[in-house]
């Protein structure tokens, strides 16, 4: 591995192609022993941490749909294309009049993220899954004037926005976050274009790092509250916990008076959020951290609870010990929360909508829709799907996820889309926002 390692440094140099590396790191990666519904559920199994030297890199290229091909859908349902042509559609949003919105974006300029053989290594890994276009920096709007299910007409609601990803109304103000800042935008029912001068509301962490960058945001049920998503700045805290100033955390707004306080924290990378209905709970999903082995560490769902922590970086999924993480905060692993539910160890699970109100079979009337982006870091892969986790009782139940959306991945395994961003459209179809294949995808009841 130290010859490989040279290798690699050499490879700064245009010694041989790129892809050959990744391929020659991918080598050195352990293989999965456990299956992703072993790792998943109420209680998955967590086998003892498997460290090299060189991580597992098991890529699925980014390829885009062949010419009449697209994922397949669950029994009783239809899948279609809503939009195509779009530029990495990550997250989506769906305004009371029933227009979708659509970030179209990608990473910001982080000049300092790739630097040293760890970093050059990750911008490899994030190229060839087709993650690092530029990013269009626009939200645009798509509309189905003829109940159809396709989007017939479509603007640019915004654009010169700063790597814009969640999405929020709350009266006749639209509210942004962009990877640094979260902005407002007055809006009235039907704009198609937004030119007014948005306002600043606060700032985000970023930075020339900022190495989770999306920042989602969901608003409270009565208009007075945002909730901000904001993960963390490195794996498992490499670069101490300087950077990690409130990161890794949901942070709770005041929209009146602009304050902000930390909601929860020890969330690695929190992304989807949902609200469930029956509880009024607020859940998210996290990606959990890489590098222990192809088997961990699951990736999950949880309720967030007030003032709570969830571990990152000093233990996961509870109390297990990051032996990595140094110094050690032994007063913080006993408090430690274990998630409600695991969705398999590296599925980069990102997109979260309730079911409530969906026009799918009724299996799926009452959960969360989990949008699962893929892995780099497992082999074989895991993730590139949509699953349904099943609930009662404002909670999950024993059962294992149900597969909604599959076919991402070709029989060479290569990636002809990924999956992110989720919503319910006005008639309660599931909308998936695919940033590879550059689509919405629209998963409908079968009639």
């Amino acid at each position: 591995m130290h010859a490989l390692l040279k290798r690699v440094q050499g490879a700064t140099t245009g010694a041989f192609p790129c892809w050959v590396l990744v391929a020659a790191l991918g080598a050195c990666g352990d293989v999965a022993t456990l299956s992703i519904p072993s790792g998943s559920g109420p209680h998955p199994t967590l086998p003892e941490p498997r460290q090299a030297l060189i991580p597992t890199v098991n890529i699925a290229p980014a390829k885009g749909w062949p010419a009449e091909i697209a994922p397949q859908g669950a029994a009783g349902t239809q899948v279609s294309a809503f939009a195509r042509n779009l530029d990495h559609p990550r997250w989506l949003y769906v305004l009371p009049n029933g227009d979708v919105l659509v970030a179209e974006t990608n990473a910001p300029a982080r000049p300092d993220d790739a630097r040293g053989i760890r970093g050059w290594l990750m911008g490899l890994v994030m190229q060839r899954a087709g993650a690092a276009v530029p990013s269009a920096n626009r939200i645009s709007l798509l509309r189905d004037t003829d109940g159809d299910g396709v989007a017939d007409f479509r603007s640019v609601l915004l654009e010169g926005l700063n790597s814009p990803f969640g999405m929020a109304l709350v009266g006749d103000r639209l509210y942004v976050a962009n990877s640094d800042a979260l902005w407002s935008f007055p809006y009235t029912r039907g704009d198609t274009r937004i030119v007014a001068s948005g306002t600043r509301i606060l700032a985000l962490p970023a930075g020339p790092i900022n190495h989770h960058w999306t920042k989602n945001l969901i608003a409270s049920a009565d208009g007075r509250k945002l909730y901000i998503a904001v993960g963390s700045n490195s794996n498992v805290a490499e670069r101490g916990m300087a950077v990690e100033a409130q990161r890794a955390a949901i942070w709770e707004v005041d929209i009146q008076s602009g304050l902000h306080r930390v909601f929860a924290s020890g969330l690695r990378n929190p992304v989807g959020l949902s609200w469930e209905p029956h509880s009024g709970a607020l859940w998210t999903v996290v990606n959990e951290r890489d590098e222990l082995g192809s088997d961990l560490v699951p990736d999950y769902l949880t309720s967030v609870r007030d003032g709570a922590f969830y571990g990152w970086p000093y233990s996961y999924y509870g109390q297990h010990v990051d032996k990595r993480v140094t110094p050690q905060r032994p007063e913080l692993v006993a408090r430690a929360l274990a998630p409600d539910y695991a969705l398999g160890s590296h599925t980069a699970s990102l997109g979260l909508v309730s079911s409530v109100g969906t026009s799918l079979p009724a299996a799926f009337a009452n959960g969360m829709f989990v949008g699962q982006h893929g892995s780099w870091n497992r082999r074989p892969h895991s993730g590139y799907k949509v699953v349904f986790v099943p609930f009662a009782g404002g909670k999950p139940t024993d059962a294992a996820p149900i597969d909604v959306l599959t076919g991402f991945l070709s029989p060479a395994q290569e990636a002809w889309g990924r999956p992110v961003g989720l919503a319910l459209d006005q008639h309660g179809a599931l909308l998936v926002a695919d940033d590879v294949g550059n689509v919405v995808w629209r998963v409908s009841t079968d009639r």
